[in-house]
């Protein structure tokens, strides 16, 4: 498993990866339908890969991560869709609240499962 500086990292490298492919093919993403919708998941998987960096950031210093991250990682996300097309920011939403969904899912699975382990021990 990753360390949380390595996590922080990733994700950061990721977040600009993505916003510069973004920005180099935003007027191949304005071109049609299909592509605005794929330029909404786009700006989703930013959201993903921000909030990961914010929650390893606040791990790292001891904080604890809650609403506020998630608004700000959802903030920068809807700005950055905002930079393609009108459309994406709906999508780019829609997107990002199933991300959110399943990423807390996961969360509350992986939690119970190592209270589980630590019982045990």
């Amino acid at each position: 498993m990753a360390g949380t500086g390595s996590s922080m990292l990733y994700s950061l490298l990721l977040f600009v990866v993505i916003m510069s492919v973004q920005e180099m093919y935003r007027g191949k993403l304005a071109s049609s339908e299909l592509f605005t919708i794929f330029g909404g998941f786009t700006s989703s998987l930013l959201f993903l890969v921000l909030l990961t960096f914010i929650g390893n950031f606040q791990e790292a210093s001891g904080a604890k991560t809650g609403w506020g991250a998630v608004a700000l990682a959802e903030a920068v996300a809807l700005i950055a869709a905002s930079t393609v097309h009108r459309v994406c920011i709906t999508t780019c939403f829609l997107f990002s609240a199933g991300l959110l969904y399943e990423v807390n899912k996961l969360s509350g699975i992986l939690l119970s499962k190592s209270e589980a382990k630590a019982r045990r021990h």
